[in-house]
């Protein structure tokens, strides 16, 4: 049993952080009906961008850029965690301008841009960072191993499951006690109702779809010390994020959480002692859910349903 702790607690953890990937992929699907299979490339966009801050890439060889170098990493990483983000969310909204034509015809036409912005980001990552891996330096101080227990864990997966868990609790906190979540949560349930009342709907659908991108960028930041960085990244992202929302039910926040964390500790448990079928476990899981519970764990009943 004990030898077991170390990998239910990097399931726990993976779970955390698919749970902050699947978020922002759920507002986006709840709201505007449209799966975003640029999602994943968002992910890996945020962490290119970190890493732009973090080695100072914005600045080149200039005075600015040696006196940006000379800052402490921490600094670099804390400001690396707003910036990263914050122009995932630009390019997130970039994507929403070029999706409106595309509103009210047959989802197969957003579905295919979006996988085209998907192949356009990864392209363009392939030029500016080129084709090989990469490493996102973090403080000394979330480096590392401690012991605990007599067990040998690791500074940062505690560290980035706190934070996951911190910005979970943030993104809850905004759409349930705040103004403009219960117009997100009412526009996820009746977007002609929000209409109705005099929102602008087109408002609402570039600020939820930027801030899910802004989610997705957080996420990367946070899991590519633990992944890798790559340019193909984003695919390995979007399709459990995918799987989450379908297990947890589309649209519930919580639903999505459950499973993330449900799809983490089935990767981080079978992993211990089947490899081959870690990532297996994954779509046993999703086939055991929606066999059951069509609608998933979580998911709204649907009119169908008796």
């Amino acid at each position: 049993m004990i030898e077991l702790v170390p990998h239910i607690i990097n399931g726990l953890t993976l779970g955390l952080l698919f749970a902050l990937i699947a978020l922002g992929f759920t507002l986006i699907v709840g709201v505007m009906e449209v799966i975003n299979l640029a999602h994943g490339s968002l992910f890996a966009l945020g962490a290119y961008f970190a890493l732009a801050t973090i080695g100072g890439e914005w600045f080149g060889s200039t005075d600015i850029g040696v006196w940006w170098l000379s800052l402490p990493i921490s600094m670099r990483y804390v400001l690396a965690l707003f910036i990263g983000p914050l122009l995932a969310a630009g390019a997130g909204m970039i994507i929403e301008l070029c999706l409106r034509p595309t509103y009210g015809k047959a989802p197969l036409y957003g579905l295919l841009l979006t996988f085209g912005a998907a192949l356009v980001i990864e392209e363009i990552v392939r030029l500016v960072w080129g084709t090989g891996e990469q490493s996102l330096t973090v403080p000394q101080v979330i480096n590392g191993a401690f012991l605990m227990g007599g067990l040998i864990f690791s500074k940062y997966k505690f560290f980035a499951a706190g934070f996951a868990l911190i910005a979970i609790g943030g993104v809850w906190f905004f759409l349930e006690r705040t103004p403009y979540g219960a117009i997100i949560k009412a526009g996820s349930h009746d977007s002609e109702m929000v209409r109705a009342l005099g929102y602008d709907l087109s408002k609402l659908r570039l600020l939820v779809f930027g801030f899910g991108a802004a989610l997705a960028g957080l996420a990367g930041i946070i899991l590519t010390p633990i992944w890798g960085l790559r340019p193909h990244v984003g695919l390995d992202v979007v399709i459990p994020a995918f799987l989450i929302i379908v297990i947890g039910g589309v649209g519930s926040f919580w639903g999505a959480v459950l499973a993330a964390v449900l799809v983490g500790l089935s990767v981080g448990v079978t992993g211990a002692y089947l490899p081959a079928w870690s990532m297996m476990s994954m779509y046993l899981l999703l086939i055991a859910v929606v066999g059951f519970r069509s609608r998933g764990l979580l998911g709204r009943k649907s009119a169908l349903e008796n």
